[in-house]
């Protein structure tokens, strides 16, 4: 495949071990989430790769990042981009598709990706 194609360069990043499920956790719940917040939500990601993951996202325009600097320690806060939202739903289509078509596959409890505990 050419490295120039947008499916090969999408997929570079997007296929990356836990960046799925950064923009899931970010998808759920509160709007901004901390740093710290991501890492206890995800118990086996290192410290490093989630951080090293939130640039990527942050560098491809997925997700936002503030800095909390009014508290010591500065928080770092997160959050969907509008391209990162759109991108959802994407998820949300591969997801009824595996539930349509992969006869493996144990149901889901939640249609809806945000109320799903990972």
């Amino acid at each position: 495949m050419d490295h120039s194609c947008t499916v090969y360069k999408t997929m570079d990043y997007l296929a990356k071990k836990w960046t799925i499920m950064i923009l899931l956790e970010l998808h759920k719940g509160r709007e901004w989430k901390r740093f710290s917040e991501l890492k206890a939500s995800m118990k086996d990601i290192t410290p490093k790769v989630l951080s090293s993951r939130l640039k990527e996202l942050e560098d491809e325009g997925l997700v936002e990042n503030r800095m909390d600097s009014t508290a010591f320690p500065v928080r770092s806060e997160y959050r969907l981009t509008e391209s990162g939202k759109d991108l959802m739903n994407v998820i949300h289509d591969i997801k009824m598709w595996a539930l349509r078509w992969k006869i493996q596959n144990e149901p889901c409890k939640h249609l809806d990706c945000r109320l799903c505990v990972l």
